[in-house]
């Protein structure tokens, strides 16, 4: 099926795994709208590889060296706000979503379902249309209401997370101990934990925090 253009849909790939990359290449290989045009493995060369290849569709890794994922789809947004980005990940969290969909992407692919998804998604992408995956836009519809972690949370279960104490939280924030568990407290009614465990758990399953 041709493109709109009747040109082929020129698409980069960037990821930290030439396996991936490869997967990437299989999929696309036949189809006679669909050229891959260039491949990078970490945030930095994904700018540089957008600014070589002009790409139709850039599909993205979340996690990668030097510069995640986020970061080079806003920066490469800035550049060229009309880029059209498309995120592959393993990550299926309502925290990690919303941050690349606020940073400009305009799909969101799980790498389990790349063979299922990732034509039709870069089909849409292109027309100028978005692809969210069923399972992520289930997650970010569940906690559409709930209250977002603030920076200073985050900094929070982040120390939780790596087995830190309050009063040791407390020194490494240079907070009082009384400010750390106000901030637990909080963490627990907008996570809906039971425990500390639980908290952290339930952080790092929506993709606000990385385990």
């Amino acid at each position: 099926m041709p493109s709109d253009t009747g040109q082929s849909i020129r698409i980069a790939v960037v990821d930290d795994h030439p396996l991936l990359r490869e997967g990437v290449q299989a999929v696309i290989d036949g189809q006679a709208d669909m050229t891959l045009v260039g491949e990078a493995g970490t945030g930095i060369e994904a700018i540089a590889l957008y600014r070589e290849t002009r790409p139709d569709i850039l599909l993205i890794d979340l996690q990668m060296p030097d510069l995640d994922g986020v970061s080079a789809i806003a920066r490469i947004r800035e550049e060229f706000p009309a880029a059209r980005i498309i995120v592959l990940t393993t990550y299926s969290g309502d925290a990690r979503a919303l941050q690349a969909l606020r940073a400009g992407a305009s799909g969101y692919l799980l790498k389990s379902s790349l063979r299922r998804e990732l034509l039709d998604a870069v089909r849409s992408v292109h027309s100028g249309g978005k692809h969210l995956n069923a399972e992520v836009a289930s997650e970010i519809a569940l906690h559409m209401e709930d209250q977002r972690l603030t920076p200073r949370e985050r900094d929070v279960i982040e120390l939780v997370a790596q087995g830190n104490s309050n009063k040791q939280i407390a020194a490494r924030l240079s907070l009082s101990e009384d400010t750390i568990k106000g901030h637990m407290k909080a963490i627990f009614a907008k996570l809906g934990a039971l425990d500390r465990t639980h908290a952290v758990m339930l952080a790092a399953r929506r993709g606000i925090i990385e385990i």
